[in-house]
């Protein structure tokens, strides 16, 4: 799925259902974050660790820690950048050499209308009207949840730029589906508030790329390193 939306500089490693979740070790700093975490919150913490390890090795990296930093953000060994997501029956880590990309996130969500209320609450007024137009032309597409998924992906890739919080509010997203297919296409994320430096460049945009698979709605958001 994600590895799909992906250059092929990112190294990604999936997984779907329970997949060996029961034996996937953590080293001893792992497992003191998740000491009083309920059980599932447990499984999927090692599970998706599972995947960020496999990555790291497919780049030549000794497998190690992977230990949430502020707001959560993974912290990743000296010359890698990466994004991890998880979510029922599926789990998932893209990893790259620093050098290959300035930033990137990927999120995952199952293919299913959000909560009532929750729509208002993460997006703009253009961008409902603009989903409306969507799900009228395209009715199998959840586009609700597909936003909320670009807007997670989104985040993933400003945070490590700026350290700074994003709201949802706070970029504008459009979201396309490529001619021809109603299971995947690109979005683009207009921000709102003032962007990242990258390469001496000031950056007022993101883009992204989405798809629709498996029961699940996955995305994704490289930052180009110059």
């Amino acid at each position: 799925m994600i590895v799909d939306l992906l250059p092929d500089s990112v190294v990604t490693v999936e997984s779907f259902g329970d997949d060996g979740a029961d034996q996937t070790p953590l080293y001893p700093e792992e497992q003191a974050v998740v000491a009083q975490a309920v059980d599932k919150r447990r499984r999927e913490f090692a599970a998706v660790r599972a995947c960020a390890r496999r990555a790291m090795e497919k780049l030549g990296v000794p497998p190690q820690a992977v230990l949430p930093g502020e707001r959560g953000a993974p912290q990743w060994p000296t010359g890698l950048m990466g994004s991890m997501t998880h979510c029922d029956g599926y789990r998932a880590a893209a990893l790259v050499r620093a050098d290959d990309l300035a930033s990137l996130g990927i999120d995952a969500e199952p293919h299913g209308p959000l909560p009532d209320g929750v729509l208002r609450s993460v997006s703009l007024p253009g961008e409902r009207e603009r989903l409306a137009l969507l799900a009228a032309r395209q009715p199998a597409v959840h586009w609700d949840r597909l936003l909320f998924s670009a807007k997670e992906s989104v985040y993933k890739a400003w945070f490590p730029l700026t350290g700074k919080w994003l709201d949802f509010e706070e970029a504008d997203i459009e979201v396309h589906a490529d001619p021809g297919g109603v299971s995947y296409g690109r979005f683009r994320a207009e921000l709102l508030v003032p962007g990242p430096l990258v390469g001496g460049r000031l950056l007022r945009h993101f883009e992204g790329r989405w798809t629709v698979d498996h029961g699940l709605v996955a995305t994704a958001v490289t930052i180009p390193a110059a």
